[in-house]
């Protein structure tokens, strides 16, 4: 199994820490969140990992030059030119991407005791195009599963909003979840993405959505999760204890 690793975003809810930095070298208990993310996904095992660069590129580079790549294959997606989004990056990666291998998808700023073991077990058992690590959380905005936990459909609680592949789709038929920032995909979904209208910057999960009627998308829920999104200032300290 190959990762990959979102790192090219702006992270501009971290100002003015990201006026210097990108992100993914934000530090958190003397690491920077890039490296805590390596670690865990070496620690399943994995030893081929495709990381996006794009803010302050530079710095993401050096660093990983620094420690020898931590001895691991690691290419890097450039995104200098433009910053893609989450399911662009993706598509634009297909060359390291590209085999007969799943991929582990890691956004960067996630903190998390996930068990990735069990989510690439339930990958490979299901024998699924994707699978979403999802939990229940307090949110406004969630992923929307059938009782097969296969993905239908998306829900703003606070505007009403919603989004589905289906016609009179319906949000109170389904269970919702908040997905963690970490999923698999199958080489499938890179072929799928050759679709013209996957062209340029999107979003991973907007392709899902749209995508749902096509192709199998599970949830795999974590009962033990704890997970902590590093998006905010204010996360900083809570970042600091959680590791």
């Amino acid at each position: 199994m190959k990762a990959m690793i979102f790192a090219a975003g702006l992270g501009t809810r971290l100002k003015p820490l990201t006026d210097t930095m990108p992100k993914a070298m934000v530090p958190i208990a003397g690491k920077p969140l890039l490296e805590h993310t390596i670690e865990r996904i070496k620690s399943v095992g994995i030893k081929h990992i495709i990381i996006n660069v794009h803010h302050f590129a530079d710095q993401i580079i050096d660093f990983l030059n620094s420690k020898n790549n931590f001895d691991i294959h690691i290419d890097i997606s450039d995104e200098r030119d433009e910053l893609l989004e989450t399911g662009g990056g993706i598509k634009k990666a297909t060359n390291f991407l590209a085999g007969n291998e799943s991929i582990l998808i890691h956004n960067v700023d996630i903190l998390s005791n996930a068990d990735l073991n069990q989510l690439i077990k339930t990958h490979n058992d299901s024998r699924a195009d994707a699978t979403l690590l999802v939990n229940k959380r307090n949110s406004s905005r969630h992923l929307l599963f059938d009782k097969k936990q296969q993905l239908v459909g998306w829900e703003n609680t606070n505007t009403g909003e919603t989004k589905s592949a289906y016609e009179n789709f319906d949000p109170q038929n389904y269970q919702p979840f908040s997905f963690a920032g970490i999923h698999i995909i199958s080489p499938t979904i890179l072929k799928a993405m050759q679709n013209e209208k996957w062209n340029g910057k999107f979003s991973i999960i907007d392709f899902y959505l749209q995508s749902v009627k096509e192709i199998t998308i599970l949830g795999h829920q974590d009962p033990e999760l704890q997970l902590l999104d590093v998006g905010k200032l204010d996360s900083l300290e809570k970042a600091e204890l959680f590791v």
